[in-house]
């Protein structure tokens, strides 16, 4: 087993290509992505509207200064509705988060600030008015507002506090509502986003999987050998699936983990400049080291993966062989070596864990080191008036928001990485291009006579090893040619070539005297099919196995099935012609399969038929009903039988006799027995091993 290629996390070539793969989806991408957004939106305006609740409605205080000494305090962003009560302006605490301390208090000392806190009431109402009357004392009035000391109004009854701050009561009412909405609304666009991420990734698993099936269906066997069955099965199932992954994953995760990010980080800016910036500065440590597990997480990852396939492969081997192992006595070995290789896996896991037991303690505690740096200069500043209290809550909760993102940093890093080699290995794949040319134009003839002709014919499966070697012979329309010879002698590979299979090296086949490579392929192995020796049956009713969804109706189904003897069984079986059959046709017997495979032909009707060792499986009495069926089969049609048994094949009107990839003898029966060469060898070695049905 060859070791598992990892590679070093994004590849931005692998990203790119499969990227195309999303243009069917870019509406539902779009959408996505506008949900992640508004979704983000939604969560970071959550802490907004507590800061505004708790500012505005819970922990009010104004601060005041002189009327007439605004250009002191040039920098303020003044609200053109601020209450004016008897020549002092009353400002909300948090329009002084701008000033320094220092200006504050220069301020003070000429007498142009007073930051005593005061809570401010718009007049209206008599419950209102009526408070006010009975408390004069305490309060600063003016046509429209009235100001009172907070610690005055804390001496009110609660009835009467009640009554002058029923508007904060309704505004932390629209506030609780405004943040159900924003939850609500946060809910459903993630919800829409996930959705359609997930629906995205399944229509691109869907068409990548499209892809690998078409890809494949369309090369050659060559192709087929290089890549065992059950490799690409795993490109078509596990590889694709963690491409399902990077879409709906890592690729939304991430977006919505830098949207996330970045948004907290201007949301501290807009909140409040200075603690914004400070802790800004408490960040830059948690970058770093998330570049430094990056880098060790990728080393610790392709470790396991190495080992992870190397203990494989030694299961694989080790088992496969265990008849080996048992005989040879090697079983305290192997489990010394194994041990070896499963030893160096545990130290590789270690390693990995080793990785991320380290980062999450390390953001953990980066994260309650940021919440303390703002803790400390957040009360400073609200000790000190700079701040408010539902700004110091808001960057707490936000901070909180902005380290979540980094703490799923490894499972992410995970799956991309995991995502980015499935996805390479579904590319290499899709890279292979070893088809067979499919450029021909030419139409068959009409009529189809069946004439085969193969005009010096070279061909090799590996480089520098012929298999066929100038190989020439004519075959006239409806003529049953036999082809014998050694194994091999190249039997089978003239059977592959004729429906282009695989295609010649060197030479030329001729169909009616025009070379087959100039029609097209559909067409021409619609002329020329091939009934084995191993039938493929396919888990479909035998009408689905008979037509292959081919434009055949069932009256041809039955009739062809009539014509090779095979309806009589199909009619006892549990559904006649509509039982489903199990997989390869393990419910029916060798000869009912072949008959099958005959009923086949004869439905789909080729002018030109190959029987590669159609009957070799078959016992002798089966034999007979099969033999009858290839006498209709046969009838009318071009056909070569390769075959090893010789009884098959005496009744051919010429036997090819191939040696070593050439053809060295061409006869009937009786004249090939006569000459004592290759053929009479194989008859004789065949009745000396006990086949004296030869003989009869």
């Amino acid at each position: 087993m060859n070791e598992e290629k990892v590679i070093s996390g994004y590849d931005p070539q692998i990203m790119r290509r499969l990227l195309q793969f999303l243009k069917p989806y870019k509406l539902m991408v779009v959408f996505a992505v506008l949900g992640l957004f508004l979704s983000t939106a939604a969560e970071l305006m959550t802490p907004v509207i507590m800061q505004q609740a708790i500012d505005k409605h819970i922990v009010v205080r104004f601060f005041r200064i002189k009327e007439g000494e605004q250009p002191l305090f040039a920098d303020l962003k003044i609200p053109d509705d601020a209450p004016m009560i008897e020549g002092w302006l009353y400002l909300p605490t948090n329009v002084f988060s701008e000033l320094s301390g220092r200006e504050i208090e220069l301020a003070k000392e000429k007498g142009a600030i007073d930051t005593s806190s005061y809570y401010v009431i718009s007049r209206g109402g008599e419950d209102i008015e009526e408070v006010i009357w009975n408390h004069q004392k305490i309060f600063t009035l003016s046509e429209d507002y009235a100001a009172v000391l907070l610690e005055d109004l804390s001496t009110l009854p609660e009835e009467e506090r009640m009554i002058l701050r029923q508007r904060d009561i309704q505004g932390i009412a629209e506030a609780a509502v405004l943040f159900f909405i924003l939850l609500a609304g946060g809910l459903i666009f993630s919800f829409l986003e996930v959705y359609l991420m997930a629906s995205t990734g399944q229509g691109v698993m869907k068409d990548l999987r499209m892809k690998i099936l078409g890809h494949t269906l369309g090369q050659s066997l060559k192709f087929i050998d290089k890549n065992p069955v059950g490799s690409l099965v795993t490109r078509v199932t596990n590889d694709v699936e963690t491409v399902n992954e990077l879409f709906t994953t890592v690729a939304t995760s991430v977006l919505k983990d830098i949207s996330l990010m970045v948004g907290v980080v201007v949301t501290l800016f807009l909140l409040d400049t200075r603690l914004g910036f400070i802790t800004f500065l408490t960040l830059p440590p948690v970058f770093f080291i998330t570049l430094y597990y990056r880098v060790r997480a990728r080393d610790a990852y392709r470790r396991v993966r190495m080992w992870v396939s190397k203990v494989n492969a030694y299961l694989s081997e080790h088992i496969s062989g265990m008849e080996i192992v048992q005989i040879f006595g090697r079983e305290k070995r192997c489990r010394k070596e194994f041990s070896e290789t499963s030893g160096e896996l545990l130290k590789a896991n270690i390693s990995e864990m080793l990785v991320y037991a380290c980062f999450r303690p390390i953001i953990n505690f980066l994260t309650s080191l940021s919440i303390g740096v703002i803790i400390y200069f957040g009360a400073r500043g609200y000790i000190e008036n700079l701040i408010s209290l539902g700004v110091l809550i808001a960057f707490i909760h936000l901070i909180g928001k902005f380290f979540r993102p980094v703490m799923d940093m490894a499972e992410k890093f995970t799956i991309m990485q995991s995502s980015m080699a499935g996805g390479e290995r579904v590319f290499a794949l899709l890279d292979q291009v070893e088809r067979i040319s499919d450029t021909g134009t030419e139409p068959l003839p009409d009529p189809v006579r069946g004439k085969i002709e193969f005009r010096d014919v070279n061909f090799s499966y590996v480089e520098d090893e012929q298999v066929l070697k100038d190989l020439a012979f004519q075959v006239e329309p409806g003529e049953t040619i036999a082809i014998v010879g050694y194994t091999g002698a190249g039997k089978t590979t003239i059977a592959s070539l004729l429906s282009r299979l695989w295609d010649v090296d060197s030479g030329s086949i001729l169909l009616d005297g025009i070379d087959i490579r100039s029609f097209p392929l559909h067409e021409l192995r619609k002329m020329i099919q091939p009934v084995q020796q191993d039938v493929f049956i396919f888990s479909r009713s035998i009408v689905e196995n008979i037509a292959l969804g081919s434009n055949i109706t069932r009256e041809e189904v039955e009739r062809a099935a009539k014509i090779v003897f095979a309806d009589s069984f199909i009619r006892k079986l549990p559904e006649g012609y509509d039982t489903i059959l199990d997989e390869r046709g393990a419910n029916l017997s060798t000869g009912q399969r072949q008959l099958l495979s005959f009923a086949r032909v004869v439905a789909h009707d080729p002018k030109v038929l190959i029987l590669d060792e159609a009957t070799g499986s078959i016992d002798t009495e089966t034999e007979k009903l099969i033999q009858r069926a290839l006498n209709n089969l046969l009838e009318g049609r071009t056909s070569f039988v390769i075959a090893h048994r010789l009884s098959t094949i005496r009744h051919a009107d010429r036997i090819l006799v191939l040696s070593g990839g050439e053809l060295v003898e061409s006869g009937s029966h009786s004249e090939l027995l006569s000459r004592e060469g290759v053929y009479y060898n194989l008859y004789k070695y065949q009745y000396e091993a006990g086949n004296r049905e030869i003989l009869t």
